[in-house]
C-alpha cells in the first residue's frame, strides 16, 4: 500500500455581505482557484457587531463565508483583489497553512499551481 504524500497550500476563508458574493467568486475564478465552497447565513459578533444568520429580506441582507484552498503564490492575488471591496464594505479574510493530499484538485487546469 503506498502511502500518501501532504503538500502544503492556503486556505482562505472569505467572510462578506450577501450582496458581494459574485464579486469574490469573479476573483476566485480569475486568479484560477479550482474551486470554493459557500456558506450562507453565517451569525456571529465583529467590530461591526452582532450579525444574525436570519436574512431580513433576502441571502443578500446576511453575511456569507467563501472557503477555497489555493497554492500559495495565489494568496497575494487575492488579498489585493478584496482590498477594494474591504476598504468599502464589511468583511474579512483569514488564512491559514494546510496540507493536502490530492494536489491535482487544486491544481488550475493549466497545471499551474
Amino acid at each position: 500500500m503506498n502511502s500518501l504524500t501532504l503538500h502544503p497550500m492556503k486556505e482562505i476563508r472569505i467572510i462578506i455581505q450577501g450582496e458581494h458574493v459574485k464579486f469574490a467568486t469573479d476573483l476566485l475564478d480569475s486568479v484560477k482557484a479550482t474551486g470554493y465552497t459557500i456558506i450562507h447565513n453565517i451569525s456571529g459578533k465583529g467590530t461591526h457587531g452582532l450579525h444574525s444568520a436570519h436574512p431580513m429580506f433576502n441571502e443578500m441582507d446576511s453575511l456569507v463565508m467563501l472557503m477555497t484552498i489555493v497554492p500559495p503564490d495565489k494568496v497575494k492575488p487575492i488579498l489585493a483583489g478584496l482590498q477594494p471591496l474591504f476598504d468599502r464594505h464589511t468583511g474579512v479574510m483569514f488564512v491559514s497553512d494546510v496540507s493536502v493530499s490530492r494536489v491535482d484538485h487544486f491544481a488550475s487546469p493549466s497545471g499551474d499551481r
